[in-house]
């Protein structure tokens, strides 16, 4: 397994949370009252899931590996990545304050609610794509079966150390009970 791998397999928890968020912002535009819990799960799940454990493992390790490959960061992929990430965290910002709006009784705050959630999906989708078809492709080119190996083992501390035991399995568990309620096929 390669650390490119890791990171798809995470991309795939990612979109199928962009979906979610896109299908709980569907019913508030609807005029449907969504559970203000489940959209703090959902901002908690970017804020910490896609930003502090996946982007910190691109950030801070794959993108320096990149770099010592000979991979640019000014005018390069990498920093359009990091300009991606940038964005992605001014809209979970943007969803975060909203949200609090929210719960504080705030009639218009759903609409910038729905205004930053619908830039981060768009933003976060295409970002995905460009980096499981481009970037990933070009680590997989250009770095070695050591530095992959020493990727993972990274990787894996990043988990532990700094995001926490049993936190990205807490993620599953969220993500899968919020696909159930946003994502189930209506009979």
């Amino acid at each position: 397994m390669k650390a490119t791998d890791i990171l798809k397999q995470e991309h795939e928890l990612i979109l199928v949370m962009l979906q979610i968020l896109d299908a709980a912002c569907a019913k508030m535009e609807e005029g449907e009252t969504v559970n203000r819990e489940h959209l703090a799960a959902m901002v908690d799940f970017i804020r910490n899931f896609a930003d502090r454990c996946h982007h910190a493992k691109e950030e801070k390790l794959l993108f320096p590996a990149l770099r010592e490959s000979g991979i640019g960061r000014e005018n390069g992929p990498i920093g359009v990545m990091l300009a991606e990430h940038a964005e992605g965290r001014f809209f979970a910002k943007g969803m975060g304050e909203a949200l609090e709006e929210i719960r504080a009784g705030d009639s218009v705050a759903a609409g910038r609610f729905i205004g930053d959630a619908g830039g981060y999906v768009k933003l976060i989708d295409g970002h995905i794509m460009k980096e499981n078809n481009i970037l990933f492709r070009m680590a997989d080119e250009r770095l070695s079966d050591s530095q992959q190996k020493e990727l993972l083992k990274e990787f894996d501390r990043v988990e532990r150390e700094e995001i926490g035991a049993g936190v990205h399995e807490t993620y599953h568990d969220m993500l899968n009970r919020l696909r159930d309620i946003y994502l189930a096929v209506k009979k």
